[in-house]
């Protein structure tokens, strides 16, 4: 193709874990398709030990075959900024591409922007998943004004990040995408053989939690919810299915107290990417009841395995998730979730909310987010 770019993209991907790394790379693919010549440059350290909440940053297995990538980047060391900077402004490729999530990388990733872009060539767009940390600390916002001023564009994933960017630079060319569908997991596993597999109840319904579990995402606000005297009535478990990001003990008490052991499979180590599509099959309903929240790639892969949703009214979630047509969207309490829960056993709406997802995955296309970016450089160049 004769517009064909060359690309570099700068965050998580092999051999880190997590969605971070499987975004990026299926990105990565999505331009190789396209005709773009594409490497990525991910982390040689990502986060000191002491600053990582779970058990491990890595994956096992080998490394993607098809994909470019190099561990360069130390996100704790200035020395390595300015040789990584130095290097990939020499390189010159047509476009930086950024993963910003965290204040945290800023003064790395916000350093080698600046060197990179200094080459006068290289245009540097942002993908964000947040730009307002969900759980914010000291510094957090002079830390991302610092990277803000680093780059020429950014490309968000919900309406609420496209609107925090004004805050730090309204002239900022920008574009909207929603996330894209996670389609690397494989095919469905039907129910009954996903619950065999897990070693689950072949006759009890299951609702899912899934993903790191920290805080923001509210499996206290869930828990409370399940304990609502109509849900005991059904034959109905909770799976949480996921690493804690956070102290677990809180939450195996509130178990406790609520009576719940009985009713909640805990499955709280890393769940590795061949046994998503497990968990997905064996349950009726994910539910994400997040306390704060910008998008989620657990909806996207739920779009893929075609699942009803439940969300609550934070952030973008509700622009991903039609209420009442493939799910619910409630407020962030107990009751409204619990109102929600029993709607949907009561009414028996599984197999109207799994049709109606059909269609509605239907726009959230990786090829749409390569449009983003191109778009965002054009803008740029004008």
């Amino acid at each position: 193709m004769n517009d064909a770019k060359t690309i570099k993209i700068i965050g998580p991907a092999y051999p880190y874990r997590g969605g971070l790394a499987n975004y990026n790379e299926r990105l990565a693919r999505e331009f190789i398709a396209q005709g773009h010549q594409l490497s990525i440059e991910t982390f040689s350290l990502q986060y000191p030990n002491l600053l990582f909440p779970g058990k491990s940053q890595y994956v096992d297995g080998p490394p993607p075959d098809d994909l470019q990538i190099r561990r360069t980047v130390n996100s704790i060391n200035p020395v390595n900024w300015i040789l990584v900077g130095s290097r990939i402004k020499n390189e010159a490729p047509d476009i930086l591409m950024i993963r910003y999530w965290l204040p945290f990388m800023a003064p790395a990733l916000g350093t080698i922007a600046r060197i990179v872009a200094s080459n006068g060539h290289t245009r540097v767009i942002c993908l964000a998943d947040n730009i307002i940390p969900h759980e914010k600390r000291p510094g957090d916002r002079l830390l991302t004004h610092y990277f803000m001023k680093s780059i020429d564009g950014m490309v968000a994933m919900s309406q609420s990040v496209l609107d925090d960017i004004d805050q730090f630079n309204k002239a900022l060319p920008r574009a909207l995408c929603p996330h894209p569908l996670y389609d690397n997991f494989g095919p469905k596993t039907e129910p009954e053989e996903a619950k065999s597999l897990l070693g689950l109840e072949p006759d009890t319904s299951y609702l899912l939690f899934f993903g790191f579990i920290r805080e923001y995402k509210g499996l206290d606000l869930l828990l409370e919810a399940f304990a609502d005297p109509r849900l005991k009535k059904l034959p109905v478990k909770l799976i949480v299915a996921g690493e804690f990001y956070t102290k677990p003990e809180p939450y195996l008490e509130l178990i406790r107290r609520l009576k719940l052991t009985d009713r909640v499979v805990l499955r709280t180590d890393f769940i590795p990417e061949k046994y998503v599509t497990r968990y997905f099959g064996a349950c009726d309903l994910v539910v994400q009841p997040y306390k704060s929240a910008t998008q989620s790639g657990v909806t996207q892969i739920g779009y893929h395995f075609e699942k009803p949703m439940l969300v609550t009214n934070v952030g973008g979630l509700p622009e991903i998730i039609p209420d009442q047509r493939i799910g619910y969207v409630t407020d962030p309490t107990p009751a409204s979730i619990a109102d929600a829960l029993v709607n949907f056993y009561q009414k028996e709406r599984k197999k109207e909310f799994e049709a109606n997802i059909k269609l509605e995955k239907q726009k959230f296309s990786w090829g749409n987010m390569v449009k983003a970016f191109l778009k965002v450089d054009q803008l740029i160049q004008k």
